[in-house]
This record gives structure tokens, C-alpha cells and sequence, in this order.
């Protein structure tokens, strides 16, 4: 693989605020990287910076090759982006939009009518073609906006919230999009959506204050939580207090939360000891004693678990 996206120590200020933190990434061909931050840490600024669109203070963003501060129109001739609002012409409708973003992208003719109609296609927009943008749903614009950025077939492509205002049915379509347009693209989506990262990234970067704190794959992230590996049991609640006195003990036990749901059952939450999994002397406790076990099962971690600790740790920044 070859990196498409190669970000070198990228500042930003803003006055006396830093926004960006000398940060340094790259993102190679058929790489999709989540890129996670609370608001205010840095993650639009740096993806305006990246595709041209807001000066660094100092530091390099190059695409495809490109210095995008020196070689722009090369750098942005490479480069799809879909900035967060997906800001349009609303008296245009999305054939004429699309069509003035592939003449400014250079097709004419039957070529430009091909990736017009390849990329309403891609992005379900047939329907509406022939309808003022300023008449459809968030879901709709959202949607155009996709289309103008990946129109001409990018390289690379950086996604500001994609799938912002879409139902399920069109997120998964969305999520869909994505990972097939990676195979041969190297593509930067920034979310609030955590599942989506899980869903569709190969990649997660967590970023706080203008500085990467976290950059590995989902699922060395999920490893990493502090709830990856602990055990969900669901018994009686009048078991509670003596399940968990008898739990404690155990030396593959490192500790026991109950929690009463309001059917009545105690889900009770068992963290293991480092490196040892403590399901089979937990089992083995419950079927000793004849404790009704209604649910059992071991929990993978949680991306939000990982995400609050990278940034509360350190504090967030205000709102950008």
C-alpha cells in the first residue's frame, strides 16, 4: 500500500487558540480511517486544512503526492470532500449541481453525463434528480453532497459526518458505499458515530486538543477497553448479594457490580483479573450452588469506553 493522505506535523492557530497540535498521520490506498475527537478537539479543522480549504499555521498536507498549500489544483484534482452541512445551491436541482461540479472537475460531453449519472446512482439520488435541492430532506442533501464529492472518482476522499440526517436504511447503504469505494481509495471519515467506526473503518484515530492520543485498529481499541472481557450474568434478583459475596473471592476476579432491571432480574457485571478469563470458575460457581443462570455471555469492550477515557483523561477542549 501507498499513502494517499500524508499529514506532517499540521498546526493550526487561531489567535491564541490551538486548534491543531503539530499533528502527523497518513492514510494509505484502501485504508478507511475513523477519525474521533470530541468537539472542539481539532478534526474539522485539520480535514479543511488537508483539503484546502483553510491555511496552516505551519506543517504539510499533501495529497496524492501534492503539497495541497503549493500544488492545489493538482492536490484537489485527486481529492473528494464532503464538509459537514453539505452546503449546496438549494435553487439548483441535483442534476444541475452535479453537472456544474463536473464541468468545474473537467468532464464534458457523454463522459460527464456517464459520472453524473454513475454517482446518482451510487448515492440513490434518481428519484430526485429534477427536484430544487432547497425541497429535500436532510437526507436527500446529504446524499447530494456525497455525489459532488466522489463524482470524479477520487483517489482520496475525506467525509465530514457522512452520514449525518440519513435513516438506517440509508446509513447502511451509506456504510455500504464506502467500503467498496475503498478498495482503491484512501478515505478519511470523521464521525460522532461510534458503531459506524466499527462498522466500516479499517482505522481509528483519536484526536484531543489537536493531538492524535489514539491510533490503532477497532479492534486493538476494543481490546484495549476496560470493559473488553468482562462478563454479563443474568439471574434472580434475591441472588444479588450473595452471587456477588461469593463472586469476589475468586482470584480470576478482579471485581462484581449488580445492577436490578426493572423486570425484576440482576444483571451482574464481572470484571476479570489481568490475563486470566474468569467465565469458567464464574459458570462453574453458579452451577455449584444451583444459581439460575437466564443469560450469560462475555463483552467485547465498547469504542465509547475508549473514546472517554483518551479524552476525559486529558480534558476536553471548548467547541470549535
Amino acid at each position: 500500500m501507498s499513502a494517499l493522505i500524508e499529514i506532517d506535523g499540521l498546526t493550526k492557530r487561531f489567535g491564541a487558540f490551538m486548534a491543531v497540535d503539530d499533528l502527523s498521520l497518513s492514510v494509505d490506498r484502501g485504508e478507511v480511517l475513523g477519525f474521533l475527537g470530541p468537539n472542539g478537539a481539532g478534526k474539522s479543522t485539520t480535514m479543511k486544512m488537508v483539503a484546502g480549504f483553510l491555511e496552516p499555521t505551519s506543517g504539510v498536507a499533501r495529497v496524492a503526492g501534492y503539497d495541497v498549500a503549493r500544488s492545489p489544483v493538482l492536490a484537489k484534482g485527486h481529492l473528494g470532500y464532503l464538509p459537514e452541512g453539505a452546503p449546496s445551491y438549494g435553487d439548483m436541482t441535483p442534476q444541475s449541481f452535479l453537472e456544474f461540479v463536473a464541468r468545474v472537475r473537467g468532464f464534458d460531453g457523454e463522459q460527464r453525463r456517464r459520472r453524473i449519472e454513475r454517482a446518482a446512482e451510487r448515492c440513490e439520488l434518481t428519484d430526485v434528480l429534477s427536484q430544487p435541492i432547497d425541497t429535500l430532506s436532510k437526507g436527500f442533501r446529504r446524499r447530494v453532497g456525497l455525489a459532488q464529492a466522489i463524482v470524479h472518482e477520487p483517489e482520496v476522499l475525506i467525509l465530514d459526518e457522512p452520514t449525518d440526517g440519513l435513516d438506517p436504511n440509508q446509513k447502511r447503504h451509506v456504510r455500504g458505499l464506502i467500503a467498496e469505494m475503498a478498495t482503491n481509495t484512501a478515505i478519511i471519515v470523521s464521525t460522532h458515530i461510534l458503531e459506524e467506526v466499527d462498522a466500516v473503518c479499517t482505522r481509528a484515530v483519536i484526536v484531543n486538543r489537536g493531538r492524535v492520543v489514539l491510533d490503532d485498529t477497532p479492534q486493538n481499541l476494543l481490546a484495549s477497553a476496560t470493559d473488553h472481557g468482562s462478563i454479563t450474568i443474568v439471574t434472580d434478583a434475591a441472588l444479588a448479594q450473595e452471587a456477588c459475596a461469593a463472586m469476589a473471592p475468586l482470584p480470576e476476579v478482579r471485581g462484581v457490580h449488580a445492577r436490578i432491571g426493572r423486570d425484576g432480574a440482576v444483571r451482574l457485571e464481572v470484571t476479570s483479573t489481568a490475563r486470566k478469563d474468569a467465565t469458567p470458575a464464574v459458570a462453574g460457581l453458579f452451577r455449584e450452588r444451583g444459581w439460575p443462570v437466564h443469560e450469560m455471555h462475555t463483552n467485547e469492550g465498547s469504542l465509547e469506553q475508549v473514546f472517554w477515557a483518551a479524552t476525559e483523561a486529558a480534558g476536553t477542549a471548548s467547541d470549535e
